[in-house]
Protein backbone atom coordinates (compact mmCIF):
# COMPACT_ATOMS: atom_id res chain seq x y z
CA UNK A 1 0.00 0.00 0.00
CA UNK A 2 2.97 2.06 0.59
CA UNK A 3 4.36 2.90 -2.89
CA UNK A 4 0.68 3.55 -4.01
CA UNK A 5 0.27 6.20 -1.58
CA UNK A 6 3.82 7.76 -2.75
CA UNK A 7 2.21 7.48 -6.13
CA UNK A 8 -1.17 8.99 -5.60
CA UNK A 9 1.06 11.69 -3.50
CA UNK A 10 2.73 12.69 -6.74
CA UNK A 11 -0.17 12.70 -8.79
CA UNK A 12 -1.81 15.20 -6.31
CA UNK A 13 1.45 17.26 -6.17
CA UNK A 14 1.80 17.64 -10.06
CA UNK A 15 -2.44 18.27 -10.57
CA UNK A 16 -3.07 22.04 -11.44
CA UNK A 17 -6.47 23.42 -10.09
CA UNK A 18 -9.07 24.53 -12.90
CA UNK A 19 -8.58 28.30 -11.96
CA UNK A 20 -4.99 28.18 -12.14
CA UNK A 21 -4.78 26.14 -15.26
CA UNK A 22 -7.51 29.02 -17.16
CA UNK A 23 -5.01 31.67 -15.92
CA UNK A 24 -2.05 29.85 -17.20
CA UNK A 25 -4.01 29.22 -20.40
CA UNK A 26 -4.68 32.78 -20.75
CA UNK A 27 -1.08 33.73 -19.99
CA UNK A 28 0.14 31.68 -22.48
CA UNK A 29 -2.58 33.15 -24.49
CA UNK A 30 -1.15 36.94 -24.23
CA UNK A 31 2.27 35.90 -24.74
CA UNK A 32 1.34 33.78 -28.41
CA UNK A 33 -0.31 36.89 -29.54
CA UNK A 34 2.60 39.27 -28.81
CA UNK A 35 4.29 37.43 -30.97
CA UNK A 36 1.67 37.17 -34.01
CA UNK A 37 -0.01 40.39 -33.76
CA UNK A 38 3.03 42.71 -34.61
CA UNK A 39 3.44 40.10 -37.73
CA UNK A 40 0.23 40.76 -38.86
CA UNK A 41 0.33 44.10 -38.39
CA UNK A 42 3.28 44.55 -40.79
CA UNK A 43 1.25 42.23 -43.20
CA UNK A 44 -1.64 44.91 -42.74
CA UNK A 45 0.20 47.62 -43.21
CA UNK A 46 1.67 46.09 -46.55
CA UNK A 47 -1.87 46.03 -47.78
CA UNK A 48 -2.13 49.83 -47.22
CA UNK A 49 -2.57 52.12 -49.64
CA UNK A 50 -0.54 55.66 -49.24
CA UNK A 51 -3.39 57.19 -48.91
CA UNK A 52 -4.42 55.53 -46.23
CA UNK A 53 -1.35 55.85 -44.40
CA UNK A 54 -1.15 59.45 -45.02
CA UNK A 55 -4.68 60.08 -43.65
CA UNK A 56 -5.20 57.57 -40.22
CA UNK A 57 -1.61 56.50 -40.12
CA UNK A 58 -1.03 52.79 -39.40
CA UNK A 59 -4.29 51.03 -38.88
CA UNK A 60 -5.84 47.49 -38.46
CA UNK A 61 -8.20 48.50 -40.49
CA UNK A 62 -6.90 50.97 -43.49
CA UNK A 63 -9.19 52.96 -45.82
CA UNK A 64 -8.21 51.15 -48.95
CA UNK A 65 -6.41 47.63 -49.61
CA UNK A 66 -3.74 47.23 -52.57
CA UNK A 67 -1.23 45.73 -53.59
CA UNK A 68 1.13 47.74 -55.21
CA UNK A 69 3.66 47.52 -52.45
CA UNK A 70 4.05 43.87 -54.04
CA UNK A 71 3.57 44.97 -57.29
CA UNK A 72 6.23 47.38 -56.84
CA UNK A 73 8.24 44.50 -56.05
CA UNK A 74 7.33 41.99 -58.54
CA UNK A 75 8.37 44.38 -61.35
CA UNK A 76 11.93 43.65 -60.09
CA UNK A 77 11.26 40.05 -59.83
CA UNK A 78 14.30 39.21 -61.61
CA UNK A 79 16.66 41.04 -59.55
CA UNK A 80 15.11 40.00 -56.21
CA UNK A 81 14.26 36.55 -57.43
CA UNK A 82 18.16 35.77 -58.38
CA UNK A 83 19.34 37.38 -54.98
CA UNK A 84 16.76 35.02 -53.36
CA UNK A 85 18.29 32.28 -54.78
CA UNK A 86 21.73 33.93 -53.22
CA UNK A 87 20.87 33.81 -49.53
CA UNK A 88 19.22 29.92 -50.21
CA UNK A 89 22.33 29.00 -51.62
CA UNK A 90 24.50 31.42 -49.08
CA UNK A 91 21.99 30.05 -46.08
CA UNK A 92 22.42 26.02 -46.58
CA UNK A 93 26.37 26.05 -47.76
CA UNK A 94 26.82 28.03 -44.60
CA UNK A 95 25.05 25.86 -42.16
CA UNK A 96 25.78 22.87 -43.65
CA UNK A 97 29.64 24.01 -43.18
CA UNK A 98 29.08 25.63 -39.98
CA UNK A 99 27.54 22.47 -38.36
CA UNK A 100 30.39 20.36 -39.34
CA UNK A 101 32.97 23.09 -38.31
CA UNK A 102 31.42 23.59 -34.87
CA UNK A 103 30.20 20.10 -33.98
CA UNK A 104 33.63 18.76 -34.86
CA UNK A 105 35.71 21.00 -32.76
CA UNK A 106 32.77 20.67 -30.18
CA UNK A 107 33.54 16.95 -29.97
CA UNK A 108 37.17 16.90 -29.75
CA UNK A 109 36.05 19.30 -26.70
CA UNK A 110 33.82 17.18 -25.12
CA UNK A 111 36.43 14.30 -24.47
CA UNK A 112 38.49 14.16 -21.52
CA UNK A 113 41.21 12.05 -22.94
CA UNK A 114 42.04 15.22 -25.25
CA UNK A 115 45.46 16.76 -23.28
CA UNK A 116 44.81 19.58 -25.53
CA UNK A 117 41.36 20.33 -24.07
CA UNK A 118 42.00 22.96 -21.66
CA UNK A 119 44.24 25.22 -23.77
CA UNK A 120 41.98 24.80 -27.07
CA UNK A 121 38.56 25.95 -24.64
CA UNK A 122 40.77 28.93 -23.23
CA UNK A 123 41.44 29.77 -26.65
CA UNK A 124 38.36 29.37 -28.25
CA UNK A 125 36.66 31.09 -25.15
CA UNK A 126 38.82 34.28 -25.36
CA UNK A 127 37.11 35.91 -28.60
CA UNK A 128 33.53 35.66 -26.63
CA UNK A 129 35.19 38.28 -24.51
CA UNK A 130 37.44 40.07 -26.73
CA UNK A 131 37.73 40.78 -30.84
CA UNK A 132 40.21 42.26 -33.17
CA UNK A 133 37.76 44.52 -34.58
CA UNK A 134 36.03 45.26 -37.31
CA UNK A 135 39.48 46.93 -39.11
CA UNK A 136 41.80 43.70 -38.47
CA UNK A 137 38.84 41.20 -39.75
CA UNK A 138 38.24 43.14 -43.09
CA UNK A 139 42.24 43.57 -43.45
CA UNK A 140 42.65 39.52 -42.83
CA UNK A 141 39.72 38.52 -45.15
CA UNK A 142 40.25 41.00 -47.84
CA UNK A 143 44.15 41.38 -48.01
CA UNK A 144 45.49 37.84 -46.14
CA UNK A 145 42.66 35.40 -47.56
CA UNK A 146 41.65 37.26 -50.88
CA UNK A 147 37.99 36.81 -50.09
CA UNK A 148 36.40 40.41 -51.37
CA UNK A 149 34.02 39.46 -54.38
CA UNK A 150 33.53 35.65 -53.91
CA UNK A 151 31.05 33.54 -51.95
CA UNK A 152 33.71 32.59 -49.25
CA UNK A 153 33.28 36.25 -48.31
CA UNK A 154 29.70 35.63 -47.47
CA UNK A 155 29.98 32.39 -45.91
CA UNK A 156 33.09 31.85 -43.64
CA UNK A 157 33.44 35.14 -41.59
CA UNK A 158 29.83 33.53 -39.66
CA UNK A 159 30.83 30.05 -40.04
CA UNK A 160 32.20 29.53 -37.27
CA UNK A 161 31.65 31.09 -33.59
CA UNK A 162 32.85 30.68 -30.29
CA UNK A 163 29.55 30.27 -28.54
CA UNK A 164 28.37 27.74 -31.15
CA UNK A 165 31.21 25.29 -30.03
CA UNK A 166 30.21 26.37 -26.44
CA UNK A 167 26.91 25.23 -26.19
CA UNK A 168 27.64 22.51 -28.88
CA UNK A 169 30.29 21.04 -25.97
CA UNK A 170 28.43 21.43 -23.13
CA UNK A 171 25.55 19.24 -24.77
CA UNK A 172 28.38 16.48 -25.80
CA UNK A 173 29.49 16.35 -22.22
CA UNK A 174 26.27 16.53 -20.49
CA UNK A 175 23.98 14.81 -22.79
CA UNK A 176 26.38 11.42 -24.46
CA UNK A 177 27.43 9.17 -21.68
CA UNK A 178 31.67 8.52 -22.07
CA UNK A 179 30.33 4.80 -22.04
CA UNK A 180 28.76 5.07 -25.85
CA UNK A 181 32.26 6.12 -26.70
CA UNK A 182 33.82 3.37 -25.06
CA UNK A 183 31.86 1.18 -26.89
CA UNK A 184 32.72 2.04 -29.87
CA UNK A 185 36.19 1.92 -29.61
CA UNK A 186 36.25 -1.41 -27.78
CA UNK A 187 34.83 -2.59 -31.60
CA UNK A 188 37.25 -1.19 -33.01
CA UNK A 189 35.51 1.95 -34.48
CA UNK A 190 37.79 5.15 -35.46
CA UNK A 191 37.62 8.71 -34.48
CA UNK A 192 35.45 9.34 -37.40
CA UNK A 193 33.02 6.46 -37.36
CA UNK A 194 32.31 7.37 -33.96
CA UNK A 195 31.89 10.52 -34.19
CA UNK A 196 29.86 10.34 -37.60
CA UNK A 197 27.91 7.44 -37.11
CA UNK A 198 27.20 7.11 -33.63
CA UNK A 199 27.46 10.82 -31.99
CA UNK A 200 25.98 12.33 -34.79
CA UNK A 201 22.81 10.46 -35.11
CA UNK A 202 22.30 11.22 -31.00
CA UNK A 203 22.65 14.63 -31.37
CA UNK A 204 19.77 15.61 -33.63
CA UNK A 205 18.75 18.11 -30.63
CA UNK A 206 21.86 20.30 -30.04
CA UNK A 207 22.55 20.31 -34.08
CA UNK A 208 19.46 20.92 -34.78
CA UNK A 209 19.91 24.09 -32.03
CA UNK A 210 23.32 25.33 -33.53
CA UNK A 211 21.57 24.70 -37.17
CA UNK A 212 18.55 27.47 -36.31
CA UNK A 213 21.15 29.95 -34.75
CA UNK A 214 23.39 29.49 -38.16
CA UNK A 215 20.66 29.45 -40.73
CA UNK A 216 19.17 32.84 -38.95
CA UNK A 217 22.79 34.52 -38.86
CA UNK A 218 22.75 33.69 -43.05
CA UNK A 219 19.74 34.57 -43.79
CA UNK A 220 19.62 37.58 -42.63
CA UNK A 221 22.64 39.07 -42.89
CA UNK A 222 23.47 41.95 -44.99
CA UNK A 223 26.53 43.54 -43.57
CA UNK A 224 29.20 41.07 -44.56
CA UNK A 225 27.60 41.26 -48.45
CA UNK A 226 27.93 45.94 -48.03
CA UNK A 227 31.76 45.19 -46.66
CA UNK A 228 33.17 42.41 -49.02
CA UNK A 229 30.99 42.88 -52.21
CA UNK A 230 31.74 45.71 -54.73
CA UNK A 231 29.12 46.98 -56.77
CA UNK A 232 30.10 45.79 -60.14
CA UNK A 233 29.26 42.49 -58.62
CA UNK A 234 25.54 42.77 -57.73
CA UNK A 235 24.96 39.39 -59.26
CA UNK A 236 26.11 38.19 -56.08
CA UNK A 237 24.19 40.37 -53.33
CA UNK A 238 21.62 38.30 -51.15
CA UNK A 239 18.07 39.02 -50.52
CA UNK A 240 18.55 40.98 -47.54
CA UNK A 241 21.11 43.36 -49.25
CA UNK A 242 19.00 43.43 -52.16
CA UNK A 243 15.82 45.10 -50.34
CA UNK A 244 17.76 47.39 -48.34
CA UNK A 245 19.17 48.85 -51.54
CA UNK A 246 15.71 49.37 -52.89
CA UNK A 247 14.52 51.23 -49.46
CA UNK A 248 17.21 53.24 -49.58
CA UNK A 249 16.48 53.95 -53.36
CA UNK A 250 13.52 54.68 -52.80
CA UNK A 251 14.21 57.25 -49.84
CA UNK A 252 16.89 59.14 -51.79
CA UNK A 253 13.90 59.69 -54.58
CA UNK A 254 11.79 60.89 -51.64
CA UNK A 255 14.63 63.39 -50.15
CA UNK A 256 15.21 64.48 -54.03
CA UNK A 257 11.64 64.73 -54.84
CA UNK A 258 12.41 68.11 -56.16
CA UNK A 259 14.84 67.35 -58.75
CA UNK A 260 12.03 64.94 -60.31
CA UNK A 261 11.18 64.88 -63.94
CA UNK A 262 7.46 66.22 -64.78
CA UNK A 263 4.91 64.00 -65.01
CA UNK A 264 6.55 61.87 -61.99
CA UNK A 265 4.69 61.85 -59.04
CA UNK A 266 5.99 60.58 -55.24
CA UNK A 267 2.31 59.07 -54.89
CA UNK A 268 3.13 56.45 -57.61
CA UNK A 269 5.95 54.95 -54.74
CA UNK A 270 4.07 53.12 -51.81
CA UNK A 271 7.04 54.15 -50.28
CA UNK A 272 5.82 52.76 -46.26
CA UNK A 273 4.13 49.69 -47.79
CA UNK A 274 7.05 48.71 -49.71
CA UNK A 275 9.17 49.01 -46.31
CA UNK A 276 6.85 46.56 -44.58
CA UNK A 277 6.23 44.27 -47.59
CA UNK A 278 10.45 44.14 -47.63
CA UNK A 279 10.21 42.87 -43.87
CA UNK A 280 7.57 40.14 -44.96
CA UNK A 281 9.45 38.72 -47.86
CA UNK A 282 12.62 38.56 -45.09
CA UNK A 283 10.87 36.88 -42.31
CA UNK A 284 8.07 34.50 -43.72
CA UNK A 285 11.05 32.23 -45.54
CA UNK A 286 12.79 31.48 -42.43
CA UNK A 287 10.04 31.61 -40.18
CA UNK A 288 8.32 28.71 -42.16
CA UNK A 289 11.68 26.91 -42.27
CA UNK A 290 11.57 26.20 -37.98
CA UNK A 291 8.75 24.00 -37.86
CA UNK A 292 11.35 21.32 -39.58
CA UNK A 293 13.99 21.91 -36.71
CA UNK A 294 11.21 21.75 -34.04
CA UNK A 295 10.62 18.14 -34.21
CA UNK A 296 14.33 17.69 -33.04
CA UNK A 297 14.37 19.76 -29.72
CA UNK A 298 14.03 16.41 -27.51
CA UNK A 299 15.75 14.48 -24.91
CA UNK A 300 16.33 11.11 -24.15
CA UNK A 301 17.55 10.30 -27.25
CA UNK A 302 20.63 8.35 -25.28
CA UNK A 303 17.95 5.70 -24.16
CA UNK A 304 19.37 2.46 -26.06
CA UNK A 305 22.16 3.57 -27.18
CA UNK A 306 24.69 1.99 -24.52
CA UNK A 307 25.32 -1.74 -24.55
CA UNK A 308 23.95 -3.71 -21.46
Amino acid sequence: MKPQKIVDGVKRFNQVSIPVNILFNFIFIIIALTCVIPLLFVIIISLSSNESIREIGYSFTPNEWTFSAYSYLWEMRNYIGRAFLVSIGITVVGTMLGLYLNSTMAYVLSRRSFKLRRFFTLMIFIPMLFNGGLVSTYLINTQLLHLQNTYLALILPICVSSFYIIVMRTYLQTTIPDSVVESAKIDGASQHRIFFHIILPISLPGLATIGLFLAFAYWNDWFSTMLYIQSNYAKMYPLQYVLVDIEENIQNMIRNAQYMMPGQSLSDIPAESVRMAIVVIVVLPIAMAYPYFQKYFITGLTIGSVKG
